[in-house]
């Protein structure tokens, strides 16, 4: 449908302009819609990137790299291709890469979302000729409560928990999703603790002028410490190991879009799931999609053929568009992954 992004076996390449878009292999000039590891790969000769986002970038992908970065909005001339980034709502920095060459406009979403999130940029809807959107739920059940139902939920689960004399500890990734429940949640619901890989990351979000509410670490309190009444972040991975059990007795639960579907809680053995993902929902895809106004459409990781099916039911020149950008798979094993995609499949 666009010969201005095509994809190689390094990634989305605009032959005219001589840049990929987030490759998965090193090139000599990358441009960056964000910071997760699926999007933002080490290796590369220059990186551009918005300027919202310069402090993830460093910190994920090292000080030392080559970086240029734009502010939203901000355009430049790459050997006669005008490029732009534009808010995607996603996480902090996260940015829609607008490519234009001799009048044709090509939008790459990276990951997106619609939600309120006051950790990041809102979405910005950009007018184009051809969209390139994620699907990571692209799917008629995945439709999301407001964030503020949500944070009452969780809330709501805490008082309980403190009530009961145990630690709360969830489980969200540590980049975008754990600084937005640093901000929705309670501050004043006792102490909130985060795990290193969390507080890395944290730092970051401060360093960038997001305000978040205070925070520890485990380098803040005495070896042996009563966590009774305090809430603890910390990633997916942490989950079962020895870094939990300091804070027995304790609730725990996982921050995930996955928690929708049946199933995904009781396999990972948990109290609780909280519905809270930081890609668009199914409605949320559309809007977005609708909102650019375009005529053509390339569906990426997720739900790829089945959204490309319904957009093409409703009169939309779209197909897929095979890459290796993985969505929410940090918070599924595969075994889990393999189950959520069966049951999202009967659903449909």
């Amino acid at each position: 449908m666009t010969e201005l992004l095509v994809t190689t076996p390094f990634g989305l390449f605009c032959p005219p302009g001589g840049f990929h878009i987030d490759p998965w292999k090193p090139v000599e000039r990358a441009i960056i819609t964000h910071a997760h590891a699926d999007h933002a790969r080490p290796g590369c000769a220059s990186y551009l990137g918005s300027h919202e986002g310069r402090h993830l970038l460093t910190t994920r992908l090292g000080a030392d790299i080559r970086l240029e970065t734009l502010p939203y909005g901000e355009s430049i001339d790459i050997h006669g291709v005008t490029v732009s980034l534009h808010p995607a709502g996603h996480v902090l920095g996260s940015a829609q890469i607008r490519v234009e060459y001799r009048g044709e406009v090509v939008v790459a979403s990276g990951d997106y979302k619609l939600a309120d999130d006051p950790t990041c940029t809102p979405f910005e809807p950009v007018k184009c000729h051809t969209f390139i959107t994620e699907s990571t739920f692209g799917l008629p059940i995945y439709k999301w409560q407001s964030s503020a139902a949500i944070f009452a939920e969780i809330d709501d689960w805490r008082r309980g928990n403190i009530a009961s004399g145990k630690c709360s500890v969830i489980y969200s990734y540590s980049l975008g999703k754990a600084q937005r429940l640093m901000a929705g949640i309670d501050a004043d619901l006792g102490p909130i603790y985060l795990h290193g890989a969390v507080d890395v990351v944290t730092k970051a979000y401060r360093d960038s002028g997001v305000p978040l509410p205070e925070t520890r670490t485990m380098n803040d309190v005495p070896k042996k410490h009563d966590f009774a009444g305090a809430t603890v972040i910390a990633p997916p991975s942490a989950a079962g190991g020895p870094w939990v059990r300091r804070f027995e007795p304790a609730s725990d639960a996982m921050a995930s879009g996955w928690m929708l579907v049946r199933g995904t809680r009781r396999r990972r053995a948990l109290d609780r799931g909280f519905i809270l993902s930081d890609h668009a929902d199914w409605p949320g895809l559309l809007s977005a999609i609708r909102s650019t106004g375009c005529e053509n459409v390339l569906v990426t990781h997720g739900f790829t053929a089945e959204l490309a099916r319904y957009l093409r039911e409703r009169g939309l020149n779209a197909d897929t568009l095979a890459t290796q950008y993985e969505g929410e798979v940090e918070e599924l094993s595969p075994a889990e992954s393999e189950s959520r995609a069966a049951a999202t499949q009967e659903s449909a």
